[in-house]
């Protein structure tokens, strides 16, 4: 081939290089193509290496991305703590920091019942677990086995509301109790910002400054980003298998249309409440969002996202600073539909048919349970098998739901964060899609408030 006919296809290879260098997004994209290619390659599907060789090399491969994860949990206290004392010790009056703290919590409830009903519905219309092995299913008068998840207790209302209260601040650090930490960063902020401020200036700095130190380490994760979602898919097609993830396709594709459905109802909420174009809303936050659907962790992309909801956005740091924070907790209505199809699913595949008043149960307790889940990868797997034994739902098919967690962990965290930038719009009364958000100030580098 001339080069002639070579130059156009190498200086379209340096466009596509230079394209992709300056764009996280298609970074993340092109590790999770490769991801899926190098990860059936090792997998059961095409039989290359032995079993134990592709468990020994997938540990090696998500390496880089359990480094991501580590490096973000490690600061994730701080970053989260940091971050709720600050948006409530920002500029906004009282009146304006009550006004939108019970909005979103109005919101939250709202949405994240709609989710979980929408969950039932979708399973009962398409009946996912009818797909499977009839044999997979337990016969109406076997015993049910014995759930993967123990240790269930009845709790009344009383005792779950003081149960949020940290009275030992250190065990619920050590435990990683998110809704203790938010409660106690609750109090914290509200407490200093009733202080007279000459008093508590220096606390709020040093606040500003272990924010600063978070911000600067979860920069430094995200040059690992590309590889740590290339790694972790690899790792997860090498041992589920290409064929095993097509096997429980009425599964996956429920919770993903219902996961669908509701990130069409944030579109249309912030379209006509929040008067803005959709397809502009999601080319805004697409960052966030890829990177949340490839980490699977609300968590570890609150900095960019609290940064996009600022710049991109137009909502002021303030409102930023608490939404995000509170939402990577208390709003999780991806995850409570993502366990109302898996519960239903469930009981299809053991041959049980949950009653209306135990569906309306179900969707209550998963509303409940879903707020004050950290935002973490995996953490919907473990308040499923509670609720799930909660209602003597039996596990027969929990390993197969674990086996294609990590896809739909992805799909629930991306909607997740979807909502909480929604919820950021909506409570912020200058956020507008005519503003110049390239002009207001945001947070720095250094993960500073600005000056007066």
């Amino acid at each position: 081939m001339s080069e002639a006919l070579l130059h156009p296809i190498r200086q379209l290879g340096d466009q596509i290089e230079a394209w992709i260098r300056t764009r996280l997004w298609a970074q993340v994209v092109a590790g999770l193509v490769l991801g899926i290619l190098v990860g059936y390659l090792l997998g059961p599907d095409v039989g290359w290496v032995t079993p134990e060789t592709s468990e020994s090399l997938g540990k090696w491969l998500a390496l880089p991305g359990n480094l991501f994860l580590g490096l973000i949990s490690m600061v994730l206290i701080p970053l989260v703590v940091g971050s709720i004392v600050q948006g409530l010790n920002g500029p906004q009056s009282a009146e304006e920091l009550r006004s939108v703290g019970l909005r979103f919590l109005v919101y939250v409830l709202l949405t994240t019942t709609a989710a979980a009903a929408l969950g039932i519905a979708l399973a009962n219309e398409v009946r996912p677990g009818d797909y499977l092995a009839t044999e997979a299913a337990a016969g109406p008068g076997a015993p049910a086995p014995e759930p993967l998840v123990t240790d269930v207790a009845e709790v009344s209302v009383p005792d779950a509301i003081l149960g949020m209260l940290p009275t030992n601040p250190v065990v619920a650090m050590q435990e990683l109790d998110m809704l203790a930490l938010v409660v106690l960063a609750l109090i914290f902020g509200l407490a200093c910002r009733a202080s007279q401020h000459a008093r508590v200036e220096i606390l709020l700095d040093l606040v500003d400054g272990l924010v600063a130190v978070a911000m600067k380490v979860v920069k430094w994760a995200m040059f690992l980003t590309p590889f740590a979602v290339f790694g972790l898919t690899a790792q997860l097609i090498a041992r589920v298998g290409i064929a095993t993830l097509l096997g429980m396709a009425a599964y996956v594709l429920s919770v993903v249309a219902g996961l669908m459905g509701l990130l069409t109802l944030y579109l249309i909420m912030v379209s006509t409440l929040g008067r803005w174009n959709p397809v502009r809303f999601l080319a805004r936050v697409a960052d966030p969002l890829i990177l949340a659907f490839s980490t699977s962790s609300s968590a570890a992309v609150m900095p960019l996202s609290i940064d996009t909801a600022v710049k991109k956005l137009g909502v002021p740091e303030s409102t930023a600073s608490l939404v995000i924070p509170l939402g990577a907790t208390i709003n999780m209505a991806g995850t409570a539909l993502y366990q109302s199809v898996a519960i239903v699913f469930m009981a299809q595949v053991a041959g049980i048919e949950l009653s209306l008043a135990q569906q309306t149960a179900i969707v209550v307790t998963l509303v409940a349970s879903s707020i004050g889940a950290p935002g973490t990868p995996g953490v919907g797997i473990v308040i499923l098998g509670n609720v799930a034994a909660s209602f003597g739902v039996p596990a027969t098919a929990l390993p197969l739901v674990l086996g294609v967690d990590r896809i739909l962990d992805m799909c629930r965290t991306a909607v997740n964060l979807a909502g909480d930038l929604v919820a950021c719009v909506l409570l912020s009364p200058r956020a507008s899609p005519a503003a110049d958000v390239s002009a207001r100030p945001g947070i720095d580098s250094e993960g500073r408030r600005p000056g007066p």
